[in-house]
Order: structure tokens, then C-alpha cells, then sequence
């Protein structure tokens, strides 16, 4: 049987290098094979595995400069079903692509919004007066620039290769440490790992109704490598907290923890515990 592996497209996103990844990692773990699958966006792709269209899904669902990718994290608490089987570092280089010959031919930069985001500082200094317009994917305006000199796009390396692109310079990324975090999704059990991913809402908007939650990892040596809040799109100020746990579910602690939790929260969701996967071609 082969697997099929959903991810933001199209050819050359650095979701598809993520996906490349696991699926490298996958085929030389399992007697199985794998193909990918883009699709015209991160929430398509997570619909699919909800859908049954496709066994497993890529997607960023952080950034170091950028923060969280939120239609990630609101994709997660729609979608009951998806539970994190991995997780994927990926180094980001951006490259700026165009056929121009110089900076100053250029008018209009497209990318997706992070990437666009994480090479602010650059685009000021060097492209002051250019349009920047937001797209699908880092790759979604690459068919246009061969017939446009005054286009460009922020894409990878990788993909002026595939596209046959001139790149005019890179990296182009304010921080050159910058990397995001992809997970990997299917509707099977998580695995386990050193990681555990959950959301929960509070029944209501209060002082101190935050307190609690935060207060049984702490008393139960649970330690907390992310926490964020995400509207409910219920009403202003109604929010749904994603929390990351240094911890696995099978431990002792935190089943004893989430059971806890389930007492002082509205809605509760574990989407799994898992390891980063170890960096590989």
C-alpha cells in the first residue's frame, strides 16, 4: 500500500521540502511506499486527512521570527480527528526571484504572509518602493515571473532550481537562524514522545480562570514550552489557550494532569504526544 502525504503546494514550497523530509524518513522506516500530494493551501491539507483523502499531512505550525501559523493551530481545534504523529525542524532561507536585472526594475514582490514577514527589514531597506503582495504559498506567483521583469517573489533556492529562476539575492531573511516548525498529522494514535501537543477552552472570561490550568502543571512538575491563545470566533475576548507539554501522555503525571485539567475547562483536546524527527535527506 502506498501512503499519500498532503501538503501545501504547489512544486517547491518549503512544505513540500518538510514533506520530502518525512517522506525519506517514512519509506527507510517502513516497508511501505509514499507520494505526495499539494494542495492550495495549509487547511485543504489538513482537511484531506480529516476527509479521508489521504493518510497524512505536513504543515508549519511555527516559526522562530514569526510566531505560530494560526491556520494551523485553528485548523487543529476544528478538526477533532487529527492527531500529531511527528514533528519536522526545517531551516528557512529565503532567496528573491526574478528576471529583472537590478533592484530598481522591480515593482510588485509576492510571497506567502510569513515569508513576506520574516524578510520585512530587508524589503525596506532594499525594495522601499515596491508593491508587497501577499499569496497562497511562497511558490503560488513563480509561473509569472518569466514573462514579468518587474515582478519578483521570495521563494527557496530549491525552487528557482525547480522553476529554472534567476535568484538576484539570498538569503534575504532578517535572521539568519530563522527555522519553522512542521507537524505530522494522520487519524492514527500518536505515537508517544518527549512532546505533548493540547487546546482548551474556559467556560468563562475571567480573573484568574487561567490560573488553574497552568497551576496543576506546575504543582505536578509539568514543564511548558509554549502556550498561546487563539480566538474562539464565538465573541471579543473568548479564547482557546494551545499549550505544549515537555511531557508524554503514557507518564503517570500528566494522564493524572489531564485529568485534572478536564475539571476546570470547557473543552479539552490532546492532539498527541511525539518527537521532532532526527534531520535527514
Amino acid at each position: 500500500m502506498t501512503i499519500s502525504i498532503a501538503h501545501l503546494g504547489p512544486h517547491g514550497t518549503y512544505a513540500e521540502t518538510a514533506a520530502l523530509k518525512y517522506l525519506n524518513w517514512f519509506t527507510k522506516s517502513h516497508d511501505q511506499a509514499a507520494l505526495l500530494c499539494p494542495y492550495p493551501s495549509i487547511t485543504q491539507s489538513l482537511e484531506a486527512v480529516a476527509k479521508e483523502e489521504v493518510q497524512v499531512a505536513v504543515a508549519p505550525i511555527e516559526n522562530s521570527i514569526e510566531g505560530s501559523v494560526t491556520m494551523t493551530l485553528d485548523a487543529l481545534w476544528r478538526l477533532d480527528t487529527l492527531r500529531i504523529q511527528h514533528a519536522i525542524v526545517l531551516p528557512i532561507h529565503h532567496a528573491l526571484l526574478s528576471i529583472a536585472s537590478d533592484f530598481s526594475e522591480i515593482q510588485t514582490v509576492y510571497s506567502h504572509p510569513q515569508a513576506l514577514a520574516q524578510c520585512q527589514n530587508w524589503l525596506d531597506r532594499n525594495l522601499p518602493s515596491a508593491q508587497v503582495i501577499a499569496a497562497n504559498s511562497t511558490t503560488e506567483a513563480l509561473q509569472h515571473l518569466g514573462e514579468d521583469q518587474t515582478i519578483a517573489a521570495i521563494s527557496s533556492q530549491r525552487a528557482a532550481q525547480l522553476y529554472s529562476l534567476p535568484v538576484l539575492a539570498s538569503p534575504i531573511n532578517d535572521h539568519p537562524e530563522n527555522c519553522t516548525r512542521f507537524i505530522v498529522v494522520s487519524l492514527d494514535p500518536s505515537p508517544g514522545g518527549s512532546r505533548t501537543s493540547i487546546a482548551f477552552s474556559v467556560s468563562a472570561n475571567q480573573p484568574g480562570v487561567l490560573v488553574k490550568p497552568l497551576q496543576i502543571f506546575a504543582e505536578k512538575g509539568i514543564n511548558l514550552s509554549r502556550i498561546e491563545s487563539r480566538p474562539t470566533k464565538r465573541s471579543l475576548g473568548d479564547y482557546v489557550f494551545f499549550v505544549d507539554l515537555e511531557a508524554d501522555t503514557r507518564q503517570d503525571a500528566i494522564q493524572s494532569a489531564l485529568a485534572e485539567l478536564e475539571h476546570c475547562t470547557e473543552t479539552l483536546k490532546i492532539f498527541g504526544s511525539y518527537d521532532v524527527l532526527p534531520a535527514i535527506g
